[in-house]
């Protein structure tokens, strides 16, 4: 499944709507989904995935769910590059 069909599912179910009305260029405010529920859906996101968004990438009124999945994968993507050790 990729991420952005993981994503859509998420916010369908933390949202209660039908998966269907999701598209990439929705807002969350655009699907009905208030501050404080959008909140737990990017809380549950990346409880999913094992990442952290950045607040930079969580902006509720203008992100749309594309940028949020282009987010995550961002995100995965640095989780997933080996670390270097610094130098204590």
């Amino acid at each position: 499944m990729s991420t952005q069909q993981e994503t859509f599912d998420i916010i369908a179910k933390q949202a209660k709507i039908d998966i269907a009305t999701i598209k990439p260029e929705s807002t969350l405010k655009d699907l009905g989904i208030a501050s404080l529920d959008a909140i737990e859906v990017i809380f549950d996101l990346e409880e999913h995935f094992g990442v952290n968004l950045p607040n930079e990438d969580t902006n509720f009124e203008t992100d749309t769910v594309g940028h949020l999945v282009d987010a995550i994968d961002r995100q995965l993507a640095l989780k997933s590059e080996p670390q270097n050790p610094t130098d204590s």
